[in-house]
């Protein structure tokens, strides 16, 4: 079944009529019509719409006054609604979405179902963990008083999102906000609105106690973003992007003195140890540096391999990379087109500037023969790279690992923690002791022995350094979207002996005798 006649069965959103979302309505849109292209032929895939001041106003409008209802929802049937979305994400047909975000930025078809397939979960965890987790009773100082600290909304969180993982990023931060009593404003990549707008489907049909205008979703570029942190009525902000995008939103949020989780991309480094399983850690090399082209921000781009095992490591991480087929994300393909031709650009730079100060290319370096439009790049491997290579100090996403010799396990560790980045970090050894120091001593908010780029709800996602500043999942990617309240609560009012005015006998001077 083609786009547009899977398109006709869906009545509520049109790939071919710019709108916005206040749940559960989509609301024509009248701003400057943008169009998306399909990256790894040019096709055009639909259109969008810069949303304008009077529809922004619109939506902060709708959020604040759904999120006064939402927050006065008991904690029992707040989780209850939240399990309902994640039914209603479990039960849709989300193969149009998939779809729709393998034509916007070019993904595999099967990472993009495998992305969604990870939504649903989200909001059924933070639903449970905001329930069980309202706040703390302390140890008192006091008898007779009952001192506590208690939990509360922020109030309307703005989620401005990346391209890469366009709707599982945006859950992992809406579903922690919604469950802490915010109301929600996302603000989508413009290279993937229309999967983001076709995912708010999943919004349309919740049960009555999920407020009109609670989730919103505002297609448009930075101006866009700008003015949705600057709102007075906007009170938290969640961003992933580029560290330049990151620093201004950052500094734009904290003027007005809101928190914001910001997750700012990374150049990590994976180190192969000479106790490394060779063909195991060339196979879990290639999907790290590879996954979706290397357009991940926990992509592996620095590559140390020690000596002793430095030529039987290339040799295996060049003969799992030739095995991988780059198409379109809805062919057979595990490698499809970068996001844009700026994209690429980037990329053949940061290469043709290695290769000219030395490095060697071993597989790859250049636009594949067999894909003449689109915005391809070959998986390349490039070794006699240097650490002062801008290839080493900048985040490249694209598909392209950049291997550096090293003389054993301490050099690699040295190496791997100069950078202005720490996002994240990979090791592969049999070694426990290896195992152990990388653990302790790599400069990174995530670390991943013998099997990268795994994540866990439970657990906190975030980097060091200029990867970023809190996290995402976990109790900590919780507490990002609430405000803690001490209470002191004496039940029965009684006059304290601290209380001014203070007794006589309390006051001496200066030779120990007590004024009268």
């Amino acid at each position: 079944m083609n786009l547009t006649m899977k398109q006709a069965m869906n009545s509520l959103f049109s790939i071919e009529t710019p709108s916005y979302f206040i749940n559960p309505r989509f609301i024509p849109a009248q701003g400057l019509v943008n169009t998306v292209r399909d990256p790894a032929n040019g096709n055009t895939v639909g259109v969008f719409a810069e949303s304008r001041p009077e529809e922004i106003d619109a939506v902060l409008t709708s959020a604040t006054a759904a999120q006064r209802d939402w927050k006065q929802l008991d904690a029992k049937s707040r989780a209850k609604t939240l399990h309902a979305l994640a039914n209603a994400i479990e039960t849709a047909d989300l193969r149009y979405c998939a779809e729709l975000m393998t034509r916007e930025m070019g993904k595999p078809y099967p990472e993009a179902i495998g992305e969604l397939a990870n939504c649903a979960p989200i909001f059924r965890y933070y639903a449970e963990l905001a329930r069980d987790d309202a706040g703390k009773v302390a140890g008192t100082t006091q008898t007779g008083s009952f001192q506590y600290a208690r939990y509360e909304p922020l109030g309307v969180s703005v989620h401005i999102m990346p391209f890469n993982f366009p709707i599982l990023l945006m859950c992992w931060t809406v579903a922690a906000s919604l469950a802490s009593g915010n109301g929600c404003i996302i603000k989508p990549a413009p290279a993937t609105t229309l999967c983001t707008l076709e995912f708010m489907r999943c919004f349309t049909n919740l049960p009555a106690n999920f407020p009109n205008g609670l989730v919103n979703c505002l297609p448009g570029g930075a101006a866009v973003a700008e003015a949705l942190i600057a709102s007075e009525r906007t009170h938290a902000v969640a961003f992933t992007g580029s560290v330049a995008a990151a620093k201004a939103v950052a500094a734009a949020a904290a003027t007005l003195m809101k928190p914001a989780v910001i997750e700012a991309g990374g150049s990590d480094p994976m180190i192969i140890s000479s106790h490394a399983p060779i063909d195991i850690a060339a196979a879990g090399a290639t999907t790290a540096a590879f996954h979706m082209s290397g357009q991940v921000c926990t992509s592996t781009e620095r590559i140390y391999v020690v000596d002793s095992v430095f030529d039987a490591f290339v040799a295996a991480f060049v003969n799992c990379t030739l095995k991988l087929r780059i198409g379109h994300g809805l062919q057979r393909s595990e490698i499809g087109p970068l996001v844009s031709e700026a994209a690429r650009n980037k990329v053949m730079r940061l290469v043709d500037a290695a290769v000219a100060q030395g490095a060697v290319i071993v597989t790859g370096g250049r636009i594949p023969p067999s894909q003449e439009r689109g915005w391809f790049y070959e998986p390349t491997i490039l070794i006699n790279v240097t650490h002062d290579m801008d290839i080493m100090r900048e985040e490249c996403f694209g598909p392209v690992a950049s291997i550096c010799r090293v003389a054993d396990f301490n050099e690699a560790i040295t190496l791997a923690n100069d950078s202005a980045f720490g996002l994240g970090a990979s090791i592969f050894t049999t070694s426990l002791e290896e195992a152990m120091e990388a653990a302790e001593r790599i400069e990174a908010g995530m670390v991943w022995i013998n099997n990268p780029l795994i994540d866990n709800d439970a657990l906190p996602f975030g980097g060091w350094k200029l990867s970023g500043l809190g996290r995402e999942l976990s109790r900590q990617g919780l507490d990002a979207f609430r405000r803690s309240k001490m209470v002191i609560l004496n039940h029965k009012p009684a006059l304290q002996d601290w209380w001014y005015p203070y007794p006589d006998s309390w006051f001496h001077d200066a030779g120990g005798r007590t004024h009268n």
